[in-house]
């Protein structure tokens, strides 16, 4: 199992450069790299998950795939994230196998963290922590409960709103990655970009 720490890039596709963008963040020390597309094209996200499988597979990064674990498995992805509406996690686990990774958001609940790794998972994810583009009326998730959740067990992902200039804070209260779609790849410079988080945590 690849121990969870640092830089957890999430794509922001589709992009014309997603190879090229996902190759960046890799070279800038991304630690974990999902997989996120929310359109139905199935033929190219699978191309798509299997390119990014293999350009992962050779920096030793595992490629999670957002959402769907039936894809993750067709694109011999490391494994599944899975929010409030997808698969429960023993259903995933019982289609991936027990070398997956599966996480699960949790947003601002420590019960619903710790329900999941009552149910295998192998992180959890918070947030959002601050203001987010991506995703404006996420619940908000205070710094607290890093702390609060430091028994879980489990790698505890920080989401939401998340800038090199902020991120320091949650590392500081137990986060043990911290997740990043616009400041990575809305970047002019995404290598540049991915080594000012991965120093975070050096």
């Amino acid at each position: 199992m690849h121990r969870l720490r640092g830089l957890y890039a999430i794509t922001d596709g589709p992009r014309p450069d997603l190879h090229l963008a996902v190759a960046a963040a890799l070279a800038g020390g991304a630690a974990v790299v999902q997989y996120l597309d929310k359109t139905r094209d199935a033929a190219r996200r699978l191309e798509e998950v299997r390119l990014l499988a293999a350009l992962c597979a050779e920096y030793a990064v595992p490629l999670i795939v957002n959402d769907d674990p039936r894809l993750a498995l067709a694109g011999r992805a490391a494994g599944v994230h899975l929010g409030s509406d997808d698969a429960d996690p023993v259903e995933a686990r019982h289609l991936l196998g027990p070398q997956a990774i599966i996480g699960v958001s949790c947003y601002d609940s420590l019960a619903r963290a710790e329900t999941a790794v009552a149910s295998g998972a192998n992180y959890v994810a918070f947030g959002a922590f601050f203001a987010s583009r991506t995703k404006p009326d996420a619940r908000c998730a205070p710094l607290a409960l890093l702390r609060q959740s430091s028994s879980l067990g489990v790698p505890r992902v920080a989401i939401g709103g998340i800038t090199p200039d902020n991120a320091s804070a949650l590392i500081a209260a137990g986060a043990d990655c911290v997740a990043v779609v616009s400041s990575l790849f809305e970047s002019t410079d995404i290598e540049s970009a991915a080594r000012r988080f991965s120093s975070l945590f050096s």
